[in-house]
């Protein structure tokens, strides 16, 4: 990389219609010196680099050509699986998994089921309606339940609006240790 910093000087300053003595007056390098880094006879060093970076204003980066940094953006692909949209927030298998869901409005809830691991949901907006064995609980946005999915289950709109919520799930039973209150108790 560093091999490349010479021609890439060179190129800059000639592109720009810069001489080496008009560098070297902007910079306070010497000539020579300018030169030298030019044609690769002379090391760059940073004391070097960043008065010409100030001077050309560019990055360091451009200067030395490092490679551009990776987006750390996830890019999730949407699944639609009947009425649910399902964004895998997790890219590798492993024990725990994450997911967006915005559930549409629907009718009655089917039938509750059972498989293994351990689910954890928070509502980012809408109510949610979680049926958990005998037990009906609405959530709204800001609150978590977390539940053994051995238990009869289902999930989702409490009422005519879609809901929209993180889902973590683990195959082998992980707690998350949030909780939120049934319908009608205050404790």
């Amino acid at each position: 990389m560093l091999a490349e910093v010479g021609p890439r000087l060179r190129r800059l300053r000639q592109e720009r219609g810069v001489t080496l003595a008009a560098l070297s007056e902007a910079t306070g390098i010497s000539v020579s010196t300018l030169s030298r880094l030019e044609s690769g006879g002379r090391r760059a060093t940073l004391e070097l680099l960043l008065p010409l970076a100030q001077a050309h204003q560019v990055p360091l980066d451009e200067l030395v050509g490092a490679p551009e940094v990776g987006d750390p953006r996830v890019r999730a692909v949407p699944v639609r699986h009947g009425d649910r949209t399902v964004v895998p927030l997790t890219r590798q298998p492993g024990a725990l998994q994450a997911f967006k869901l915005v559930i549409d409005a629907g009718g009655e809830p089917p039938e509750q089921r059972t498989h293994e691991g351990y689910e954890w949901l928070y509502v980012l907006s809408g109510r949610l309606r979680l049926l958990l064995a005998d037990r009906d609980v609405e959530l709204r946005a800001g609150e978590a339940a977390e539940f053994d999915t051995r238990l009869p289950h289902w999930f989702g709109p409490a009422d005519n609006r879609p809901v929209e919520l993180l889902s973590l799930f683990g195959r082998q039973g992980e707690r998350m240790h949030v909780r939120a209150r049934p319908r009608g108790r205050t404790d």
